[in-house]
Protein backbone atom coordinates (compact mmCIF):
# COMPACT_ATOMS: atom_id res chain seq x y z
CA UNK A 1 0.00 0.00 0.00
CA UNK A 2 1.46 3.26 -0.49
CA UNK A 3 2.83 4.97 2.18
CA UNK A 4 1.63 8.93 3.72
CA UNK A 5 3.54 11.40 2.57
CA UNK A 6 5.82 12.82 5.42
CA UNK A 7 3.62 15.09 8.01
CA UNK A 8 4.45 18.61 7.45
CA UNK A 9 6.76 19.75 10.61
CA UNK A 10 4.97 21.47 13.32
CA UNK A 11 8.09 23.37 13.77
CA UNK A 12 8.01 26.93 14.59
CA UNK A 13 4.13 27.12 15.05
CA UNK A 14 4.63 28.16 18.45
CA UNK A 15 7.08 31.04 17.38
CA UNK A 16 4.47 34.04 16.17
CA UNK A 17 2.54 33.01 19.60
CA UNK A 18 5.11 33.56 21.14
CA UNK A 19 5.45 36.80 19.29
CA UNK A 20 1.98 37.68 19.95
CA UNK A 21 2.04 37.04 23.97
CA UNK A 22 5.27 39.07 24.24
CA UNK A 23 3.16 42.51 22.94
CA UNK A 24 -0.03 41.47 25.14
CA UNK A 25 -1.72 43.32 26.69
CA UNK A 26 -1.92 45.36 23.87
CA UNK A 27 -6.41 46.01 23.60
CA UNK A 28 -5.95 47.15 20.41
CA UNK A 29 -3.70 44.68 18.96
CA UNK A 30 -4.02 44.01 15.32
CA UNK A 31 -1.04 43.42 13.62
CA UNK A 32 -0.92 39.44 13.58
CA UNK A 33 -4.88 39.31 12.32
CA UNK A 34 -3.79 42.14 9.89
CA UNK A 35 -0.89 39.97 8.36
CA UNK A 36 -3.14 36.59 8.33
CA UNK A 37 -6.09 38.43 6.74
CA UNK A 38 -3.71 39.36 3.99
CA UNK A 39 -2.56 36.06 3.27
CA UNK A 40 -5.67 34.57 3.29
CA UNK A 41 -7.38 36.52 1.12
CA UNK A 42 -4.06 35.79 -1.01
CA UNK A 43 -4.55 32.13 -0.85
CA UNK A 44 -8.06 31.33 -1.07
CA UNK A 45 -8.53 33.93 -4.15
CA UNK A 46 -10.34 36.84 -2.89
CA UNK A 47 -9.90 40.78 -2.61
CA UNK A 48 -10.89 40.98 1.47
CA UNK A 49 -10.37 37.85 4.26
CA UNK A 50 -12.18 39.13 7.82
CA UNK A 51 -11.10 37.04 10.64
CA UNK A 52 -13.24 36.23 13.47
CA UNK A 53 -13.37 34.49 16.42
CA UNK A 54 -14.98 31.26 14.80
CA UNK A 55 -16.60 30.07 11.95
CA UNK A 56 -19.78 30.37 13.20
CA UNK A 57 -18.99 34.35 13.78
CA UNK A 58 -17.86 34.72 10.41
CA UNK A 59 -21.37 33.69 8.98
CA UNK A 60 -23.43 35.83 11.73
CA UNK A 61 -20.79 38.77 10.68
CA UNK A 62 -21.69 37.69 6.88
CA UNK A 63 -25.38 37.11 7.31
CA UNK A 64 -25.34 40.77 8.58
CA UNK A 65 -23.56 42.24 6.15
CA UNK A 66 -26.18 40.93 3.36
CA UNK A 67 -29.01 42.73 5.39
CA UNK A 68 -30.24 39.79 6.79
CA UNK A 69 -32.58 41.05 9.76
CA UNK A 70 -36.51 40.20 11.52
CA UNK A 71 -38.68 39.08 8.96
CA UNK A 72 -36.55 37.55 6.66
CA UNK A 73 -36.02 33.84 5.68
CA UNK A 74 -33.46 32.19 4.81
CA UNK A 75 -32.62 28.81 2.86
CA UNK A 76 -30.58 26.37 4.64
CA UNK A 77 -29.59 22.65 3.90
CA UNK A 78 -31.34 20.03 6.51
CA UNK A 79 -27.74 18.45 6.00
CA UNK A 80 -26.32 20.44 8.31
CA UNK A 81 -25.32 21.41 11.75
CA UNK A 82 -27.15 23.74 14.12
CA UNK A 83 -24.18 26.09 13.56
CA UNK A 84 -25.08 26.86 10.61
CA UNK A 85 -28.51 28.22 11.63
CA UNK A 86 -27.48 29.68 14.82
CA UNK A 87 -26.92 32.93 13.26
CA UNK A 88 -29.80 33.36 11.58
CA UNK A 89 -31.91 32.99 14.15
CA UNK A 90 -30.30 35.37 16.11
CA UNK A 91 -30.50 37.82 13.13
CA UNK A 92 -33.84 37.44 14.17
CA UNK A 93 -34.57 35.64 10.95
CA UNK A 94 -36.20 32.44 10.06
CA UNK A 95 -33.86 28.80 8.98
CA UNK A 96 -36.57 27.55 6.23
CA UNK A 97 -34.70 23.99 5.73
CA UNK A 98 -34.35 22.64 2.20
CA UNK A 99 -33.92 18.93 1.52
CA UNK A 100 -30.69 17.59 -0.38
CA UNK A 101 -30.32 14.94 -3.34
CA UNK A 102 -28.85 11.41 -2.11
CA UNK A 103 -27.44 10.69 -5.96
CA UNK A 104 -25.13 13.41 -5.56
CA UNK A 105 -25.29 14.87 -2.07
CA UNK A 106 -26.10 18.77 -3.51
CA UNK A 107 -29.23 20.58 -2.58
CA UNK A 108 -32.67 19.70 -3.74
CA UNK A 109 -33.31 22.73 -6.15
CA UNK A 110 -36.82 21.12 -6.22
CA UNK A 111 -37.18 21.60 -2.76
CA UNK A 112 -35.79 24.48 -2.34
CA UNK A 113 -37.92 26.42 -4.94
CA UNK A 114 -40.99 25.32 -3.70
CA UNK A 115 -39.95 26.87 -0.12
CA UNK A 116 -38.72 30.47 -1.83
CA UNK A 117 -41.44 33.32 -0.47
CA UNK A 118 -41.59 36.89 -0.93
CA UNK A 119 -39.75 36.93 2.62
CA UNK A 120 -36.84 34.84 0.80
CA UNK A 121 -33.10 37.07 1.81
CA UNK A 122 -30.60 34.35 1.06
CA UNK A 123 -29.21 31.03 0.79
CA UNK A 124 -26.65 29.40 2.18
CA UNK A 125 -25.40 25.82 0.87
CA UNK A 126 -22.94 23.79 3.11
CA UNK A 127 -20.19 21.87 1.96
CA UNK A 128 -20.23 19.41 4.05
CA UNK A 129 -17.57 16.79 4.64
CA UNK A 130 -15.73 19.52 1.91
CA UNK A 131 -17.95 18.30 -0.50
CA UNK A 132 -19.31 21.00 -3.44
CA UNK A 133 -22.56 20.93 -5.10
CA UNK A 134 -22.04 22.42 -8.31
CA UNK A 135 -21.84 25.99 -8.75
CA UNK A 136 -23.88 26.78 -12.04
CA UNK A 137 -27.05 25.47 -10.58
CA UNK A 138 -26.21 27.41 -7.61
CA UNK A 139 -25.46 30.55 -9.08
CA UNK A 140 -28.28 29.92 -11.59
CA UNK A 141 -31.35 29.08 -8.77
CA UNK A 142 -29.67 32.17 -6.83
CA UNK A 143 -29.97 34.74 -9.76
CA UNK A 144 -33.76 33.52 -11.04
CA UNK A 145 -34.98 34.14 -7.48
CA UNK A 146 -33.03 37.15 -6.41
CA UNK A 147 -31.77 35.75 -3.33
CA UNK A 148 -27.77 35.73 -1.83
CA UNK A 149 -25.77 33.43 -1.31
CA UNK A 150 -23.60 32.82 1.74
CA UNK A 151 -21.50 30.02 1.73
CA UNK A 152 -20.75 27.80 4.63
CA UNK A 153 -17.60 26.43 3.42
CA UNK A 154 -16.30 25.62 7.48
CA UNK A 155 -14.96 21.77 5.98
CA UNK A 156 -14.14 22.36 2.43
CA UNK A 157 -10.63 24.65 2.65
CA UNK A 158 -9.00 23.27 -0.54
CA UNK A 159 -11.72 22.29 -2.57
CA UNK A 160 -12.79 23.42 -5.91
CA UNK A 161 -15.53 22.02 -8.52
CA UNK A 162 -15.87 23.83 -12.32
CA UNK A 163 -12.95 25.76 -11.27
CA UNK A 164 -14.50 27.45 -8.65
CA UNK A 165 -13.06 27.35 -5.35
CA UNK A 166 -14.97 26.66 -2.62
CA UNK A 167 -15.95 29.74 -0.78
CA UNK A 168 -15.96 32.27 -3.88
CA UNK A 169 -19.34 31.78 -5.34
CA UNK A 170 -21.54 33.76 -3.28
CA UNK A 171 -21.17 37.04 -2.03
CA UNK A 172 -19.34 35.75 0.82
CA UNK A 173 -18.10 32.54 1.71
CA UNK A 174 -17.74 31.65 5.30
CA UNK A 175 -14.71 29.29 6.71
CA UNK A 176 -14.01 27.31 10.09
CA UNK A 177 -10.24 27.40 11.69
CA UNK A 178 -11.58 25.43 14.50
CA UNK A 179 -9.50 22.98 15.52
CA UNK A 180 -9.50 19.80 13.28
CA UNK A 181 -10.07 21.59 10.34
CA UNK A 182 -7.63 21.25 7.27
CA UNK A 183 -6.31 25.05 8.35
CA UNK A 184 -6.98 25.02 11.85
CA UNK A 185 -5.96 27.68 14.99
CA UNK A 186 -7.76 25.92 18.12
CA UNK A 187 -10.90 28.40 17.36
CA UNK A 188 -11.47 30.86 14.57
CA UNK A 189 -12.68 31.61 11.33
CA UNK A 190 -12.81 33.70 8.43
CA UNK A 191 -15.33 35.57 5.83
CA UNK A 192 -13.87 35.77 2.12
CA UNK A 193 -15.13 38.30 -0.62
CA UNK A 194 -15.15 40.54 -2.89
CA UNK A 195 -17.35 42.98 -1.39
CA UNK A 196 -15.22 45.90 0.06
CA UNK A 197 -18.76 46.99 1.76
CA UNK A 198 -19.63 43.48 2.96
CA UNK A 199 -15.78 43.78 4.40
CA UNK A 200 -16.32 46.61 5.87
CA UNK A 201 -20.06 45.62 7.77
CA UNK A 202 -18.19 41.95 8.75
CA UNK A 203 -14.81 44.06 10.27
CA UNK A 204 -17.39 46.16 12.68
CA UNK A 205 -19.82 43.83 13.21
CA UNK A 206 -17.10 41.66 14.99
CA UNK A 207 -15.77 44.23 17.19
CA UNK A 208 -18.93 45.90 18.56
CA UNK A 209 -19.33 48.75 15.87
CA UNK A 210 -15.99 50.64 17.23
CA UNK A 211 -14.50 50.65 13.43
CA UNK A 212 -17.86 51.58 11.26
CA UNK A 213 -18.09 51.27 7.68
CA UNK A 214 -17.67 54.35 5.74
CA UNK A 215 -21.21 56.42 6.59
CA UNK A 216 -21.38 54.85 9.97
CA UNK A 217 -20.54 56.22 13.08
CA UNK A 218 -18.75 54.23 16.01
CA UNK A 219 -21.38 52.22 17.99
CA UNK A 220 -24.69 53.24 16.94
CA UNK A 221 -25.78 50.19 16.04
CA UNK A 222 -25.23 46.59 18.49
CA UNK A 223 -22.52 44.40 17.27
CA UNK A 224 -21.22 42.01 18.98
CA UNK A 225 -17.68 40.78 20.01
CA UNK A 226 -16.29 38.02 17.27
CA UNK A 227 -12.47 39.04 17.12
CA UNK A 228 -10.23 36.78 16.68
CA UNK A 229 -7.12 36.40 19.42
CA UNK A 230 -3.83 37.68 18.54
CA UNK A 231 -1.91 34.76 19.10
CA UNK A 232 -4.74 32.28 17.71
CA UNK A 233 -4.42 34.88 14.33
CA UNK A 234 -0.52 34.00 14.57
CA UNK A 235 -1.03 30.30 14.90
CA UNK A 236 -3.63 30.19 11.93
CA UNK A 237 -0.77 32.22 9.67
CA UNK A 238 2.00 29.58 10.77
CA UNK A 239 -0.55 26.84 9.63
CA UNK A 240 -1.63 28.77 6.50
CA UNK A 241 2.03 28.67 5.35
CA UNK A 242 1.59 24.83 5.87
CA UNK A 243 -1.98 24.37 4.33
CA UNK A 244 -0.86 23.40 1.23
CA UNK A 245 1.22 20.44 2.72
CA UNK A 246 -1.65 19.91 4.86
CA UNK A 247 -3.93 19.60 2.43
CA UNK A 248 -1.59 16.98 0.16
CA UNK A 249 -1.56 14.81 3.56
CA UNK A 250 -5.26 14.66 4.36
CA UNK A 251 -5.85 13.36 0.65
CA UNK A 252 -3.53 11.16 0.92
CA UNK A 253 -4.76 9.68 4.72
CA UNK A 254 -8.29 9.50 2.73
CA UNK A 255 -6.32 7.49 -0.13
CA UNK A 256 -5.00 5.29 2.28
CA UNK A 257 -8.02 4.16 4.44
CA UNK A 258 -10.00 3.91 1.30
CA UNK A 259 -8.10 1.78 -0.45
CA UNK A 260 -7.15 -0.01 3.20
CA UNK A 261 -11.27 -0.92 3.22
CA UNK A 262 -11.63 -2.04 -0.48
CA UNK A 263 -12.66 -5.16 0.66
CA UNK A 264 -15.18 -4.21 4.00
CA UNK A 265 -17.99 -5.83 3.70
CA UNK A 266 -20.98 -3.38 2.90
CA UNK A 267 -19.13 -0.11 2.34
CA UNK A 268 -18.73 1.75 -1.08
CA UNK A 269 -16.58 4.80 -1.14
CA UNK A 270 -18.26 8.06 -2.06
CA UNK A 271 -16.81 9.34 -5.58
CA UNK A 272 -16.23 13.32 -6.03
CA UNK A 273 -17.90 14.71 -8.93
CA UNK A 274 -15.96 14.57 -12.23
CA UNK A 275 -15.34 18.07 -12.32
CA UNK A 276 -14.68 18.32 -8.30
CA UNK A 277 -11.31 19.11 -6.39
CA UNK A 278 -12.20 17.78 -3.34
CA UNK A 279 -10.24 17.74 -0.08
CA UNK A 280 -10.83 14.92 1.34
CA UNK A 281 -11.79 16.41 4.36
CA UNK A 282 -13.95 12.94 5.86
CA UNK A 283 -13.34 9.82 3.72
CA UNK A 284 -16.85 8.84 2.89
CA UNK A 285 -18.43 5.29 2.33
CA UNK A 286 -22.26 4.44 1.63
CA UNK A 287 -22.68 1.79 4.38
CA UNK A 288 -25.00 -0.79 2.82
CA UNK A 289 -25.28 -2.81 5.76
CA UNK A 290 -28.72 -3.30 7.44
CA UNK A 291 -29.36 -0.77 9.99
CA UNK A 292 -26.32 1.93 8.98
CA UNK A 293 -26.97 4.18 11.32
CA UNK A 294 -26.52 2.15 14.12
CA UNK A 295 -23.32 0.66 12.50
CA UNK A 296 -21.79 4.13 12.58
CA UNK A 297 -22.65 4.39 16.57
CA UNK A 298 -21.30 1.01 16.53
CA UNK A 299 -17.91 2.19 15.14
CA UNK A 300 -17.99 5.17 17.33
CA UNK A 301 -18.18 2.62 20.69
CA UNK A 302 -14.89 1.29 19.47
CA UNK A 303 -13.04 4.05 18.89
CA UNK A 304 -13.37 4.64 15.13
CA UNK A 305 -14.66 9.13 15.25
CA UNK A 306 -17.76 9.57 12.73
CA UNK A 307 -19.78 11.98 12.30
CA UNK A 308 -23.28 10.35 12.84
CA UNK A 309 -21.83 7.83 15.32
CA UNK A 310 -19.54 10.13 17.07
CA UNK A 311 -20.99 13.35 16.76
CA UNK A 312 -24.84 12.44 16.35
CA UNK A 313 -25.16 14.22 12.84
CA UNK A 314 -29.15 13.92 12.08
CA UNK A 315 -30.95 16.43 9.56
CA UNK A 316 -31.15 20.15 11.20
CA UNK A 317 -34.39 20.71 10.88
CA UNK A 318 -35.40 17.27 13.29
CA UNK A 319 -33.43 19.68 16.04
CA UNK A 320 -35.52 20.23 19.15
CA UNK A 321 -35.18 23.66 18.45
CA UNK A 322 -36.60 23.38 15.03
CA UNK A 323 -38.92 20.43 14.78
CA UNK A 324 -42.26 20.69 15.23
CA UNK A 325 -44.96 22.06 12.72
CA UNK A 326 -46.95 20.51 9.53
CA UNK A 327 -43.94 21.20 7.18
CA UNK A 328 -42.78 17.98 5.90
CA UNK A 329 -39.11 16.20 7.05
CA UNK A 330 -36.12 16.72 4.37
CA UNK A 331 -35.84 12.82 3.62
CA UNK A 332 -32.94 13.13 1.33
CA UNK A 333 -30.85 14.92 3.92
CA UNK A 334 -31.64 12.12 6.48
CA UNK A 335 -31.10 9.20 4.08
CA UNK A 336 -27.81 10.93 3.27
CA UNK A 337 -26.82 11.14 7.24
CA UNK A 338 -28.41 7.37 8.16
CA UNK A 339 -26.13 5.37 4.86
CA UNK A 340 -23.42 7.71 5.20
CA UNK A 341 -19.76 7.13 7.30
CA UNK A 342 -17.95 10.14 7.47
CA UNK A 343 -14.36 8.94 8.97
CA UNK A 344 -13.30 12.21 11.37
CA UNK A 345 -9.75 12.63 10.45
CA UNK A 346 -6.50 15.05 12.19
CA UNK A 347 -3.44 15.23 10.96
CA UNK A 348 -1.92 13.00 14.22
CA UNK A 349 -3.55 10.06 12.23
CA UNK A 350 -0.37 8.50 10.79
CA UNK A 351 -0.04 4.73 8.91
CA UNK A 352 -0.45 2.90 12.30
CA UNK A 353 -3.60 4.77 13.40
CA UNK A 354 -5.44 4.39 9.92
CA UNK A 355 -4.70 0.69 9.72
CA UNK A 356 -6.06 0.58 13.05
CA UNK A 357 -9.16 2.14 12.14
CA UNK A 358 -9.11 0.00 8.85
CA UNK A 359 -8.99 -3.28 10.85
CA UNK A 360 -11.56 -2.18 13.15
CA UNK A 361 -13.42 -1.61 10.86
CA UNK A 362 -13.11 -4.69 8.56
CA UNK A 363 -13.66 -6.82 11.46
CA UNK A 364 -16.95 -5.05 12.38
CA UNK A 365 -18.47 -4.79 8.98
CA UNK A 366 -17.91 -8.69 8.60
CA UNK A 367 -19.89 -9.49 11.47
CA UNK A 368 -22.22 -7.06 11.60
CA UNK A 369 -26.06 -8.69 11.38
CA UNK A 370 -28.11 -6.45 13.22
Amino acid sequence: MTALPPLPSAQGLGEGMLAALAGMPDPAGVAFTSGLEHDLAEAFSGRHAVAASSGTMALHAALSAIGVGPGDEVLVPALTVVMTAAPVVHLGATPVFIDSDPRTLDLDYTDAAAKITAHTRAIVPVHLWGRMGDPASLRAFATGHGITVVEDAAQAAGTSRARAAAGTIGAAGCFSLKDGKILWSGEGGFVLTDDSALAAHARAFRSHWLQPPPGSHPQERIALNGRLAEPLAALAHANLRRFPALLEYRRAQSAYLIRALERARGLTPLQPATDETWNHYAPLFHIGLPNPRAFAEHLAQQEVPNSTGTFRLVPCDTRPMFAGGNRKPCRGAAQILDRTLALVLTERDDEAALDDYAAVITREAAAWCT
